[in-house]
């Protein structure tokens, strides 16, 4: 069902073509990038956050963490993962294949600057074994984004 909400979901953008069903699963990072053949920090991961009673949903590089200090300074709270059993009543998806495409009403959609690295990145498509390649303008069309912020830091670079 989730898979079906977020493909109906793509396809008013013309986009649905663009979906890759993975044989394997795509629910980490690491298995979406190997799933799908391309480098971690392209696959655009959704990080999902409760602010007070809100979600909200960030996606970022693959390779990227949350920066605390960033995130506060951000959003004036502390971050504050949705506890697993609670993503998909709150979000519409579960984990493994959480992001912003047929998303429930009122969850916000940020997109980190780490993103931005990439001219190509790989978001999940409702479910652990697939994925959406998209340009970055692409993603900026179809995320319904609020806006671009700076909440993450990259483990390369920051381990």
């Amino acid at each position: 069902m989730a898979f079906e909400k977020a493909r109906n979901y793509l396809e008013q953008y013309g986009l649905e073509d663009r979906i890759i069903i993975t044989e394997h699963s795509s629910a980490t990072v690491a298995e979406a990038a190997k799933a799908i053949g391309c480098e971690e920090g392209m696959i655009a991961k959704t990080l999902s956050f409760l602010q007070g009673e809100k979600p909200v949903l960030i996606l970022a590089d693959g390779t990227a963490r949350i920066d605390n200090r960033k995130y506060k300074d951000r959003f004036g709270v502390k971050a504050k993962m949705i506890p697993a059993e609670l993503v998909e009543p709150l979000v519409g998806h579960d984990i493994g294949g959480v992001c912003p495409f047929g998303i429930h009403e009122g969850v916000s959609v940020y997109l980190d600057e780490s993103l931005r690295k990439h001219e190509i990145v790989y978001p999940a498509v409702g479910t652990d074994h697939s994925g959406v390649k998209l340009t970055i303008p692409e993603l900026e069309k179809c995320s319904r984004y609020r806006e671009w912020v700076d909440v993450c830091k990259t483990t390369i670079n920051n381990e």
